[in-house]
């Protein structure tokens, strides 16, 4: 086997084998369930002593916090105060106070006509709670009722609806001198912004500690567990980013003082914590420049996830008065909403995507794709114009790569007189070769190269197609309306001129009545192959003859936006290997290369 061939034939395998085992270790997830509420968590039986609502952090002198007493009435009757915005539906009940039930407008939980607006957040006593809360844990010579808590009955001082044109003012008295007033403001997309104020009327000093904590009752219903994605706790604390899933918070070492198993990170300057999901997330950010407690929180007895903020404890004299302002992020993880939040004072809040680890390309790849889908207006072309704009860049080395392979065909006189003068004598033909490659300039190794270097390109991009919003049932043509799903076609009902349905996606039947996407596939690593004559070696031929096929029904189940990425890459390499073989005197030909591969399988079998 020349060296020419055992380069191709080890670059190929290369590429086989860490597809192979990315498809086994992490193979496509499976489709959103058809859920109301997708991203919301699952239900609990939530136990006494309260009505399940999460409990109060300790304060930062190391007071315990716990849940409050429960109040008489529950949340189902408490009054409550319209959310509505262009990008938000829901309402703030005046039950603690709590943010908790809040719907995402512009996302709908299926491509099916009629189907359900996303739901965020939803209620304690809900099928999932999920919500947040702000509040104050007390200081010394405060006691737990004297300070507003999950369980407070607010009134309304201001403002009869929340929109991004009119806040609202919420109002609690204790009856022992001091007042709270809290005001809830919205932006034009997901952020709320949080002033907590206390006035202190009584003749003495009160400390007390504010907060803000986002709760969920058990793990999301719709938790893919899937390796590549991360869904759980996130945080960022002075430049430092943490992703925490649910399994990790509920090993966290256990804290008697609050009756649940705590993690603490303390925060000089800039952070945030929340939760994240698929597509969206809940996060808490106090103000630029301030220092506070993260606090990610676990209390198994009533199974309830807490993210917790707690900032530095507010003394607050006779008189005086103390007002802190806290942001709360609760929507869709879109790019360029996060950016702008980022430029407004939110430190790292990019981050808050999960880019993986190859965030020094998946960050890039998709800033090039979200633009040029801004200027084409179809996700589907964005992704082969970035195709186009991949090998642009990737030319000269190819260029190289493939003048390299054009020398080689050349060298091949040469190279067999060397086998024959060496003989059996493996040490003096490879150092005789060697100084035929130096003589000649040649570089063996400079074929594999391309295909290396698409493969970090390939798990990068499939990162960027799998976890951004922006890939989420974004359209391309006819049947692919959702490129960060399978190919919805299939050869068992001839792509949908049989009135069958195609097999579920994430069945077996599915692996192998594959759609239009994935024979395209296989139809253009063929015509590839055949740029060039087919080995003489009967291993090699068998290898480069099953390839393209084995490729076709391995990626078949993957996104399809992935999918066109390598159906583009093929044909534009295709079209470069030709010209740049042609620019160096040789002219592939691919009919006969094909007729001679059709005639070869038909000796085999005459043979047999």
């Amino acid at each position: 086997m020349d060296d020419q061939n055992k380069n191709l034939i080890l670059a190929t395998a290369l590429s086989f084998i860490v597809i192979l085992v990315w498809f086994v270790l992490f193979p496509p997830p499976e489709p959103e369930p058809n859920l109301g509420n997708a991203p919301t968590t699952a239900s609990t039986d939530l136990a006494a002593p309260s009505d399940g609502t999460a409990s109060v952090p300790s304060q930062a002198d190391g007071t315990s916090g716990s849940a409050l007493p429960t109040s008489e009435a529950t949340d189902e009757d408490a009054p409550r105060v319209p959310i509505s915005s262009a990008r938000l539906d829901g309402s703030v009940s005046l039950q603690g106070g709590r943010i908790d039930e809040l719907r995402l407008s512009d996302y709908r939980v299926t491509l099916d006509e009629g189907a359900d607006v996303v739901q965020l957040l939803a209620p304690v006593g809900s099928d999932a709670a999920y919500y947040a809360m702000h509040g104050w844990a007390p200081g010394t010579g405060l006691s737990a009722d004297q300070v507003p808590g999950p369980n407070t009955r607010w009134s309304v001082a201001e403002g009869a609806e929340l929109t991004p044109d009119s806040p609202i003012v919420l109002n609690w008295d204790n009856g022992a001198g001091l007042n709270f007033r809290r005001t809830i403001a919205l932006d034009e997309d997901f952020l709320f912004t949080i002033t907590q104020e206390v006035t202190n009327t009584s003749d003495q000093t009160v400390s007390l500690a504010p907060y803000g904590l986002i709760a969920r009752h058990g793990e999301p219903q719709d938790l893919k567990n899937f390796f590549i994605l991360h869904e759980g706790l996130v945080a960022m604390a002075d430049e430092e980013l943490s992703e925490v899933n649910y399994d990790d918070i509920a090993d966290a070492e256990f804290d008697a003082r609050q009756g649940a198993r705590v993690t603490t990170t303390q925060v000089e300057q800039n952070g945030w914590i929340g939760f994240t999901d698929h597509f969206w997330q809940t996060i808490l950010a106090p103000e630029s420049g301030t220092g506070f407690r993260q606090n990610a929180k676990y209390d198994e007895r009533r199974d309830i996830y807490q993210a917790e903020a707690v900032l530095p404890t507010q003394t607050v004299a006779p008189g005086a008065a103390v007002a802190i302002t806290t942001q709360l992020f609760a929507g869709a993880k879109e790019w360029d909403t996060i950016r702008q939040y980022e430029s407004a004072g939110v430190a790292g809040f990019i981050d808050s995507i999960d880019w993986g680890w190859f965030f020094f390309l998946t960050k890039p790849i998709f800033w090039l794709l979200h633009e040029v889908n801004l200027l084409i207006g179809n996700m589907g072309w964005a992704i082969i114009c970035l195709t186009l704009i991949i090998k642009a860049a990737l030319l000269p080395l190819a260029y190289k790569s493939y003048v390299s392979m054009a020398k080689m065909k050349e060298l091949q006189p040469e190279m067999e007189k060397l086998k024959e003068a060496a003989g059996d004598d493996r040490q003096k033909m490879q150092q005789g070769m060697m100084e035929l490659y130096k003589k000649e300039k040649v570089n063996p190794a400079a074929g594999c190269l391309p295909i290396l270097l698409q493969i970090p390109i390939f798990f990068s991009l499939y990162k960027v197609i799998f976890v951004t919003i922006e890939l989420r049932h974004a359209p391309f043509f006819g049947p692919f309306q959702d490129l960060s799903a399978p190919d919805p076609t299939s050869i068992m009902n001839l792509f949908g001129l049989l009135p069958i349905d195609a097999p579920d996606p994430t069945s077996l039947m599915a692996l192998i009545f594959i759609g239009i996407l994935p024979i395209l596939l296989g139809i253009s690593m063929w015509l590839q192959q055949k740029l060039n004559p087919a080995p003489t070696d009967p291993t090699q031929q068998m290898i480069f003859a099953w390839m393209p096929w084995v490729f076709m029904f391995m990626l078949g189940g993957f996104a399809s936006g992935l999918v066109v990425y390598w159906i583009a890459n093929n044909v534009i390499t295709f079209a470069q290997q030709y010209l740049i073989m042609r620019s160096q005197g040789y002219t592939p030909d691919i009919l006969g290369n094909i007729r001679s591969s059709f005639k070869k399988k038909a000796a085999g079998e005459a043979k047999k």
